[in-house]
């Protein structure tokens, strides 16, 4: 199926979905449609993914917290580590679960995808399953260099049987040259009409760099940048703390620290008057990715003008972690979802730079790509993608040829192709 407009009623005819598409084709949207759908009717949904980075973007959990897996990466582990069996707490929560999303399915190995099969089986689970995800993005990680395995090369993702629908109209731009040099890059194809396209993007940095957002491979790159740029602005250094509340007191710090970062929370945000920020979720009056200016603070409030003229007065964002407990509600016991501890901090970063895989689910207007930290299959089609605004899209000159970085996973080019 190959359109947006089809009614969820009319998706939900089907037991399993696999819903794809290419960067910035409305597959958040849609997934968001369909959890209200379920929990407007009171059915209970199971929101996760394979990454603690992905997880929080749809205030989820992780696959193996949720699933009992421990740190297994494949059954045999599973079976060592003595968690094979299925607890009865675990199968009861699954019994009571109308919708499990698996979001950013191509980061799930063929090895994760058996095991969570194998939980779904022991616990006879009768609802749906959403999977969600482009497999020509970022792959799934892989130890000590081993072949990588997606999950669609697993038995369990025949059996599943899928009911497949494929996004195709961009809606982060609508630049038909960029959409088509997208797609090209995308299956790693690049001819020489490509590799002239991306030569058109190779362009001097300005002596101002500061109303660019640079995408950076590596953490440390972007960390010293945005320190660096914070520095030349004039006015007073200020910094929001990030608020903790432990729900259960035998959340760890580490385990909280962890969150946050792959939540984009910042412990200390540091902001001046003047500096650029980017909003890190959605709400009604700005995007993931929307870019603004730090216009004045208080003890309660952060005041960022937006592009156009408009100023969004912010207070801080509750994320909570979560776990789903037996609890007695009207005389039932039933498995609710509660907090283990909540972060409440500004939902904004520094919009100087920030990484790939941190830009995740972004649409940035003013972009500069370091192509040479450009390490991943897919990796660069991720990080063209965000570009909003092709006009201002500049890439850093590559040591390599464009085709040493926009190389795709040939078994997922395959797959995506059938």
């Amino acid at each position: 199926m190959n359109c947006l407009s089809v009614t969820i009623e009319r998706l939900l005819e089907h037991r399993h979905l696999f819903l794809t598409g290419g960067a910035g084709v409305g597959k958040t949207t849609l997934t968001r449609e369909i959890i209200e759908h379920f929990e407007a009717e009171a059915k209970r949904v199971a929101k996760l993914a394979s990454t603690g980075m992905a997880a929080t973007l749809i205030g989820g959990q992780t696959l193996h917290s949720f699933f009992d897996l421990g740190i297994a990466a494949n059954e045999e582990e599973l079976r060592q580590s003595g968690k094979y069996e299925i607890k009865k707490k675990l199968k009861k929560l699954l019994s009571s679960i109308s919708l499990i999303i698996i979001d950013e399915i191509s980061m799930v190995s063929d090895a994760l995808f058996e095991m969570l099969y194998l939980r779904l089986q022991q616990a006879e689970y009768k609802g749906m399953l959403l999977v969600v995800g482009d497999f020509l993005q970022l792959p799934p990680v892989v130890r000590y260099g081993g072949e990588v395995r997606f999950a669609f090369e697993s038995e369990a993702w025949k059996r599943l049987d899928f009911f497949k629908i494929e996004l195709t109209h961009i809606y982060r731009t609508d630049d038909a040259a960029f959409i088509e040099l997208l797609h090209n890059i995308r299956f790693g194809y690049v001819d020489e009409q490509v590799h002239n396209q991306l030569n058109s993007y190779i362009k001097p940095l300005p002596h101002d760099v500061s109303n660019f957002t640079f995408l950076f491979g590596k953490n440390i790159s972007a960390n010293a940048h945005n320190k660096k740029q914070l520095e030349y602005i004039e006015s007073d250094l200020f910094v929001k703390e990030a608020e903790i509340i432990k729900h259960k007191k035998s959340s760890s710090e580490r385990e909280i620290e962890r969150f946050m970062d792959d939540a984009r929370i910042e412990r200390e945000l540091m902001l001046k008057i003047g500096a650029p920020v980017l909003f890190t979720r959605n709400a009604w009056n700005y995007f993931n990715g929307e870019r603004g200016v730090v216009v004045n603070e208080d003890a309660i409030h952060l005041y960022v003008q937006k592009s156009d003229g408009k100023v969004v007065k912010l207070e801080k964002v509750e994320q909570s972690k979560t776990q789903w407990v037996e609890r007695s509600v009207e005389g039932k016991k039933e498995m609710v979802e509660e907090p283990l501890f909540s972060v409440y901090q500004y939902p904004v970063k520094l919009a100087f730079a920030i990484t790939i895989h941190k830009s995740q689910g972004m649409s940035i207007e003013d972009l500069i790509i370091e192509t040479n930290e450009i390490f991943a299959p897919s990796q660069f089609y991720v990080a063209l993608s965000r570009s909003s605004n092709p006009k201002n899209l500049t890439l850093i000159a590559p040591k390599k040829q464009w085709y040493h970085l926009a190389y795709a996973n040939a078994k997922a080019m395959q797959f995506v192709k059938e």
